[in-house]
């Protein structure tokens, strides 16, 4: 019977002792990052304006956080599907083809709730000088 109740807490012990091991492989796992890519940063004919053009990947699970440009943007889906809210307007869902706008200054946000990566090309026409993004809480 001894034995018995030694046995039992020895399982017991190996039993916690692999549980409380596996905990942080159950902790959130940060978000993927999102990657942003300049192709080109030039002056427009525009006095106080340059147009900036580039990449964003969004992979899966990700999101850019809500943020705001000294800018008007102008994007395109390439791949994958992206979730865009936008201050004010109800939240889109955006696949490969469609195109996009932000106004200067409002608050938006996209995400990436599907399975692959998402890719979209942008453009801005943004204020010289001024930062790109600016996040918001």
């Amino acid at each position: 019977m001894k034995a018995l109740s030694s046995r039992m807490i020895t399982i017991a012990l190996v039993g916690a002792a692999a549980a409380t091991a596996g905990i942080p492989g159950l902790k959130a796992q940060p978000s993927p990052s999102v990657k942003r890519a300049v192709l080109l940063r030039q002056d427009t004919a525009i006095p106080g304006r340059e147009v900036v053009m580039g990449t964003v990947e969004l992979p899966p699970g990700s999101t850019e956080g809500k943020h705001t440009h000294f800018a008007e943007l102008y994007g395109f889906v390439q791949e994958g599907t992206i979730t865009l809210a936008v201050e004010g307007q109800p939240t889109k869902t955006l696949n490969p083809g469609d195109v996009f706008t932000v106004a200067s200054g409002r608050v938006h946000e996209g995400s990436n709730k599907g399975n692959t990566t998402a890719k979209t090309s942008v453009v801005f026409l943004a204020e010289k000088g001024k930062p790109l993004t600016t996040p918001v809480q």
